[in-house]
């Protein structure tokens, strides 16, 4: 007689990996999230291969324009020649440029110090300057420099700051801020809304009328006595601000938890004798997904143009560090001449926005137990 072999076991996908299955098949959410996940490096490891430190002032190249090819430009040679004969107080002979170099020769009624190459030195455009030829008395001088190469690929801002690196610095702020309030929002929201939805009776009747007195008090009043209270420190501050943003958060998924806790397999797993924290966590909570990942993509470009409003009244990200919404209201008030400063600011933040927002739409119908 023939042994028949048994099949072998069926094994069940979880509800991660159903979800992970179905995210991937969402082409505009993995789009998205490789652009986030490209962004976000960019702002990390990019400012150490910009080539400049996002303090530093270039004094000669203030507000100009992206360019592909190296600054200076052949005009910018002979005006910042010009202005380095007029600081040294000297008269300008004649000047020219040979094999990357500038040979400058100056004259004047009283002998001239050798140490006036300093002031090419000083200079953005120039490096490494030299005395070449000095008359028997003095009174004329031929000095050499080479001049510096320099890249700025978006341009430079309103004091001469590298605006790609500036920009990059910029996103670390705006994308961490976005993350750690909407994290500890979404943390105590959840939280808060699943225990009060779930427990229900008098309990939430008590919370949910804290959440009210909560709303009553004026937003920005509170912001301004967190800042007073956590100081300069951005960081303390919208964790604080994460604490706050959570109301609303509270209340939708309270919502969602006193629907779902009325289900067949919630009632199920009360018949069971399941611990109202293990029905929490195993099935209010899963279920609650779709809802908090969609408002958790809408919360963090909220905190980001939050972010961006206290830092146009004092009470946000303040000099030397930068943000895309300190960029924006910068180069709003540039738009006329320098308009390069609110497209670049301007397109990192829209391109973010829309990625948070295709991920969100993707993790809502990955996540939704109902559209399985």
């Amino acid at each position: 007689m023939t042994d028949i072999a048994a099949p072998a076991p069926i094994s069940g996908r979880s509800l991660w990996a159903d979800a992970w299955a179905r995210l991937r098949a969402n082409r505009a959410a993995v789009v998205s999230g490789v652009y986030l996940i490209l962004v976000a490096l960019a702002c990390i490891i990019g400012p150490s291969f910009t080539g400049h430190q996002f303090t530093t002032i270039y004094q000669n190249y203030v507000r100009v324009p992206p360019s592909l090819s190296p600054y200076p430009k052949p005009d910018m040679i002979g005006t910042a020649v010009e202005e380095v004969v007029k600081r040294a107080r000297v008269e300008l002979a004649a000047w020219r440029e040979e094999d990357g170099r500038v040979v400058v020769t100056v004259t004047s009624a009283k002998p001239i110090d050798e140490r006036v190459t300093r002031y090419l030195d000083r200079s953005d455009l120039f490096e490494h300057a030299k005395v070449d030829e000095i008359s028997a008395d003095g009174l004329r001088l031929t000095m050499s420099a080479d001049i510096k190469r320099t890249y700025f690929l978006l341009g430079t801002d309103i004091s001469g700051r590298d605006m790609l690196t500036r920009t990059l610095i910029a996103g670390r702020v705006s994308l961490s801020i976005g993350l750690l309030a909407g994290l500890v929002a979404v943390v105590i929201g959840v939280a808060y809304g699943a225990t009060s939805g779930f427990i229900g009776g008098k309990t939430d009747e008590v919370m949910m009328r804290i959440v009210d007195v909560l709303y009553s008090l004026p937003f920005i009043f509170f912001v301004i006595m967190l800042v007073v209270f956590f100081g300069r420190n951005f960081i303390l501050m919208f964790l604080a601000v994460g604490a706050v943003l959570w109301l609303d958060m509270a209340r939708i998924v309270r919502g969602q938890a006193l629907s779902i806790k009325r289900q067949e397999y919630v009632q199920a797993a009360e018949a069971l004798g399941v611990t109202n924290a293990g029905i929490l966590v195993r099935h209010v909570i899963p279920n609650l997904l779709g809802p908090v990942v969609i408002y958790m993509t809408l919360l963090v470009p909220q905190v980001i143009i939050l972010e961006s409003f206290l830092s146009y009244l004092g009470l946000g990200v303040q000099e030397p560090m930068s943000s895309w919404g300190v960029q924006i209201s910068q180069g709003a008030k540039n738009m006329p001449y320098a308009n390069w400063l609110l497209y670049v600011p301007s397109f990192f933040l829209t391109t973010t926005l829309f990625a948070l927002n295709f991920i969100g739409d993707g993790l809502r119908d990955a996540l939704d137990p109902k559209d399985r």
